[in-house]
């Protein structure tokens, strides 16, 4: 079989107690159905914006670089970044001048032609950053209403891991540094 078949399945989850093999299994199925042949499949279990998160799709980047497949099969655009429309308009971008295209389960438009997919690929972008931000904002309230409600946050006293952490700082994920090379 050339490479047009040839398909990889890239699934995310955020953390360790998910898995992603719901996402994998009904991939696997697409691809089947459609007639690609699954080549490999990337899978990241980390949060979206962890510094070097994504390792896996960077992977995935070098790989398409190297014309190991054609299509990107994924469940949802939001697994690709929640960073916005700029990253995921970026990945996608890159991956399409290795002659790769991305497929979402989620999102059928993804197989639209022209210029019309590049919008719907801005708009989930930006759905799936908001979505992130919201999500972050809630955890911060409910932390906040259990702090009030007089809830020691963070280590019990007394106990015995003492050490500083440092603040992470912002830094670009792996798959990005690929994209803007």
């Amino acid at each position: 079989m050339s490479n047009d078949g040839k398909a990889v399945i890239y699934s995310r989850v955020s953390t360790s107690q998910q898995d992603t093999d719901n996402q994998i299994k009904v991939l696997e199925t697409w691809a089947r159905h459609r007639g690609f042949e699954v080549v490999a499949v990337y899978t990241e279990t980390e949060s979206a914006w962890r510094n070097g998160h994504q390792q896996e799709l960077a992977r995935l980047v070098r790989d398409a670089r190297k014309g190991q497949f054609r299509v990107v099969l994924v469940w949802a655009l939001d697994r690709l970044s929640r960073l916005g429309a700029l990253s995921i308009l970026s990945l996608i971008h890159k991956l399409a001048g290795y002659g790769v295209k991305v497929l979402s389960h989620q999102e059928s438009w993804t197989e639209a032609p022209g210029e019309l997919a590049e919008v719907l690929y801005a708009i989930a972008g930006w759905v799936a950053r908001m979505e992130s931000q919201r999500r972050s904002e809630r955890t911060k309230a409910g932390l906040e209403r259990v702090k009030a409600a007089g809830v020691r946050l963070g280590r019990p006293p007394g106990a015995k891991d003492k050490q500083r952490r440092k603040r992470r700082s912002p830094k670009l994920p792996l798959y990005l540094d690929t994209i803007l090379d």
